[in-house]
């Protein structure tokens, strides 16, 4: 009955551009495809045409087929991504990595532009330069752009509001255009400048910053020459250090695969004019898979993000939609993007370079996993917990005086960082400076209604955070649960090991029924990963502190008037500069504001006016 009905389908389908869906025999889809003609391509898996290592376990569990017409191929490649995001079939090769990495984003329509970190690229007229793959890479790189190019860093509300310049300015980071201590063009060109350095221009940047020297030397402008010439100085070190592995000159993208057995590791180099600008690894993933379908669904995936598109991409093997994607992507660029297959040559190299960094990521993600085992079970047997720690919770609590008081919550699966798991809690029962009462509360609150239990809970405090860890599990009647607390030493007198010194700072773990903590500094890994759950759970505590903070810093007395949102204050502002030019406003001036109707702008008025006396 499945092979007739099967049989039928394949006959019926049509034979134009479109998606095919493969359903088991629950209805769920399994497999998702595309095709240039929907029957030729169906026909070839059940007619074993199709000599892929994965459809001949993909075929006996297929029970029914759906096709969705399209006008064209590169229409089909576009919904057969959106669709595999939508189903995350079983069968499709499916890389599961959302995490955006940053770029430095720079808007020289702006009044005054400022370099911005962002994790996604936007169409919005704004200059972006990266990726940057390391978090670290990018700010050590935005140190040294406001050191040359002192744009402000501040953002458009502080901006408008500061009446006298900050320490920003003191230390030669900034210029103040906030409070009009360069122009409008000075400070574009300054702008200018940035974004050529960023794009690779240097060489020719330091020309032309050559010849503006001269000029202001010969005008006896000698303070504006000496700051041009740091800054010459400052740009040519920097270039000395940078590489050149490409004399194309080109944005370019290089992805490189390893395959041993059944697991495929990914990595991709960027190059941009030239020069090597950092690497992506994808996470280790299995698949029955070959290369070119590998290839295919990696450029679909990771493009169809909001990620810079260069002129050039290189893969290693020929895939069958190679001219649809490069068309599509050019699409998306605006600009010729070739997709190219290197047989030899200097591209050749770099897809080998490539190739080389996937397998030394995939050996060294493999041995890292079996140090993880290790690390787990030396944890279970120095602090005598009942079960192997492979799902680890632990809490923090970040407030300053009791206000904004916030607690977080993060897991780590198997020693690596679960952001599904991710709770973060604002304090609600609690007033004023009692963290004990506010880890009772966040411990109630994540375990109150049982979830999905972990294998070991951990707070970040001594024995009075642990106590009361211990009083509320057993509050809840849950039972056999570890439960630890990690601290650092701060007492002096604290208990001497034999022939070890305790140092003051040393962390310490604290476990329920022993007087004594235990220290882990003879078992460097396992207290690493310790250290490494606390601490990102102190972070994560303490950027919802600082969110929770900053938007109080940021109300202004816009926000207690009836009728102004935040587009409206947000217009206002842009509008007039600072709330100070808005007090002095007559109606007729609020009215130009745009958003800022009559009756809006006398009860604005009105308002502001009374507020005065």
């Amino acid at each position: 009955m499945k092979t007739e009905h099967l049989t039928d389908r394949v006959k019926n389908a049509p034979r134009t551009p479109g998606v095919y869906l493969m359903k088991d025999k629950n209805g769920k889809v399994i497999y998702v495809g595309k095709a240039r003609d929907l029957r030729a391509r169906v026909r070839s898996y059940f007619g074993r045409a199709d000599s892929r290592p994965m459809v001949s376990f993909l075929v006996p569990k297929v029970c029914d087929l759906e096709f969705i017409v399209t006008a064209t191929e590169k229409e089909a490649l576009i919904l057969e991504n959106n669709l595999i995001k939508k189903y995350r079939p079983r069968y499709n090769v499916n890389f599961r990595d959302d995490k955006a990495y940053f770029n430095i984003r720079l808007n020289t329509k702006d009044r005054f532009p400022r370099f911005e970190l962002v994790r996604r690229v936007k169409r919005d007229g704004a200059r972006y330069f990266g990726p940057y793959a390391s978090s670290a890479s990018v700010k050590e790189t935005l140190r040294f752009l406001q050191q040359i190019f002192p744009l402000r860093t501040c953002g458009d509300v502080e901006f408008s509001s500061r009446r006298r310049p900050c320490i920003e300015y003191e230390i030669k980071r900034c210029l103040a255009p906030c409070c009009g201590l360069i122009e409008s063009a000075a400070y574009h060109e300054l702008a200018k400048d940035a974004a050529s350095f960023l794009e690779g221009n240097g060489r020719r940047l330091i020309s032309d910053l050559r010849s503006r020297m001269s000029a202001a030397a010969k005008e006896s402008r000698f303070e504006d020459a000496a700051v041009i010439r740091d800054r010459i100085a400052a740009i040519e070190e920097t270039l000395e250090k940078q590489r050149v592995v490409s004399m194309s000159f080109r944005d370019q993208d290089i992805f490189g695969l390893y395959m041993e057995g059944d697991l495929t590791q990914t990595c991709a180099i960027f190059i941009r004019k030239g020069k090597i600008l950092g690497r992506k690894k994808f996470p280790i993933f299995k698949t029955g898979a070959d290369r070119r379908e590998i290839l295919s669904s990696l450029l679909k995936q990771y493009y169809d993000g909001e990620v810079f598109i260069p002129e050039e991409i290189v893969i290693s093997n020929d895939i069958c939609d190679r001219e649809v994607i490069s068309e599509w992507l050019t699409e998306k660029r605006g600009g010729r993007v070739s997709v190219v297959v290197p047989k030899r040559g200097q591209k050749k190299g770099l897809l080998n370079m490539a190739r080389d960094n996937a397998e030394n990521i995939f050996k060294m993600e493999r041995a890292a996993g079996h140090d993880v085992k290790e690390t787990l079970k030396t944890l279970k047997d120095l602090l005598h917990l009942k079960r192997l720690p492979n799902r680890i919770e632990c809490f923090d609590i970040s407030n300053i005086g009791g206000v904004h008081a916030v607690g977080s919550m993060v897991t780590f699966v198997e020693g690596i960082s679960c952001k599904s798991g991710y709770r973060r809690f604002k304090i609600k029962t609690v007033h004023g400076m009692d963290d004990y009462a506010m880890m009772r509360e966040v411990l109630k609150r994540r375990y109150g209604k049982v979830e999905t239990l972990p294998d070991l809970i951990m707070v970040d405090g001594g024995k009075g955070q642990l106590g009361v860890a211990l009083s509320v599990i057993n509050e809840l009647k849950i039972e056999a649960l570890d439960i630890i607390g990690l601290a650092k030493e701060t007492d002096n007198h604290a208990p001497k090991r034999q022939n070890t010194k305790i140092r003051k700072g040393e962390d310490r773990v604290y476990i329920p029924k022993r007087k004594d903590p235990v220290y882990l500094s003879r078992y460097p890994n396992a207290l690493f990963l310790l250290q490494r759950v606390r601490d990102e759970a102190h972070r994560f505590a303490i950027s919802y502190h600082r969110k929770l903070k900053g938007k109080e810093d940021y109300h202004s007395l816009l926000d207690t008037i009836p009728g102004i949102g935040e587009i409206r204050k947000k217009f206002l502002l842009n509008h007039f500069g600072d709330i100070g030019k808005i007090r002095e406003a007559t109606m007729e001036e609020l009215r130009k504001a745009p958003g800022i109707g009559r009756e809006t702008a006398r009860q604005l008025h009105d308002f502001l006016q009374s507020s005065n006396r």
